[in-house]
């Protein structure tokens, strides 16, 4: 009888979309189950932390952990799953650069608390009730895990050997990613699995002419023309800072297939380090104007700089950084 290999998934920090394009394999499921064992899959089965933590050291043949690292409990699963794991991936945008979750970094923990529990309009909390790690009851202790300052990417808690970026990765990469697995057949330590070295730009069919703007406009309050680049048309567009793959081979990116601007979340090409900082260069170079009060009024009509530049990266950029040091001071 040939040993099947022992695999791993877990959700920490994220929306659950990576579980379920892991679902949206399809029969590629009972391929896996064939040639191997699920040891561990709170989405989809009953599993207890102690059986993972029973088991030997790298006694996991592979794990895909998805979602990013924010609280204690997330943190100490990372470091079991690293131990117990011969191959740790990165699945999904959440756990490659902190995703959605990571734009609470503009904010502390003690802020988001606050805000949470105290003065959003829809909480009734008269008596200011806040979240405790440990609450004694006469049973015993009832504890939460401790809510941290940051969220962390999977990077920042541990040794990550590849990664499978997206929001949510396709089904068919994931599927990619998991056959060369099988066949023992993974690439270089390190390495960005299922993804193109060219940008979604490279990639994309919509017509460039070279012409700048006067203004940016949300997609919804303009009426597009469905042949000619968005960023040209004043939608801010993350093709040129962001790495291809999130469709097959030889086929548009998704979203620019549904007509809609490149969100970003397949992360920074080779070579950039801050997808950010790529983007804001990118869309810069596309205003029509040289005078300052112009350009500002122009650059001012961008929503939300923060989301729109590093609504994926941000727990991962160069900015988190720079935040970072300043809530020091």
């Amino acid at each position: 009888m040939v040993n099947k290999l022992k695999v791993a998934i877990y959700w920490a920090g994220g929306c659950g979309g990576c579980d379920i394009a892991l679902v949206e394999m399809g029969p590629h499921l009972l391929e896996l189950d064939a040639a191997a064992d699920i040891v561990l899959w709170p989405a989809a089965m009953d599993g207890k932390y102690q059986d993972v933590e029973a088991l030997p050291d790298g006694a996991i043949d592979l794990c895909l952990f998805n979602g990013s690292v924010r609280t204690s409990e997330q943190e100490h699963l990372a470091r079991l799953l690293r131990r117990k794991s011969k191959v740790l991936v990165a699945l999904g945008s959440c756990a490659h650069e902190g995703c959605i979750p990571g734009l609470a970094n503009q904010m502390s923990a003690e802020e988001i608390m606050r805000r949470v529990y105290l003065e959003v309009p829809s909480m009734d909390n008269a008596a200011g009730t806040m979240p405790q790690t440990v609450t004694r009851v006469p049973e015993g202790e009832v504890t939460l895990p401790v809510f941290y300052d940051y969220v962390n990417t999977l990077a920042q808690t541990v040794p990550v050997d590849y990664t499978i970026p997206g929001c949510p990765p396709s089904a068919h990469q994931i599927w990619r990613a998991l056959e060369l697995a099988l066949a023992g057949q993974l690439p270089e330590l390190g390495s960005t699995v299922g993804v193109y070295a060219k940008t979604v730009c490279d990639q994309c069919p919509r017509v460039r002419q070279g012409t700048k703007v006067k203004a940016f406009h949300r997609p919804h309050e303009i009426e597009m023309d469905p042949q000619r680049c968005f960023l040209e048309q004043g939608v801010i567009c993350a093709g040129p800072a962001t790495r291809a793959g999130c469709n097959q081979l030889g086929k548009p990116p998704l979203c620019i297939s549904a007509a809609m601007p490149c969100r970003g979340c397949y992360g920074a090409p080779e070579g950039v380090e801050d997808q950010g900082a790529k983007l804001a260069a990118a869309v810069a170079s596309m205003v029509d104007s040289i005078d300052e009060a112009e350009i500002a009024k122009i650059v001012g009509g961008i929503a939300d700089p923060v989301g729109t530049f590093y609504r994926f990266s941000l727990s991962s950029s160069m900015l988190r950084q720079a935040m970072a040091e300043e809530r020091k001071r």
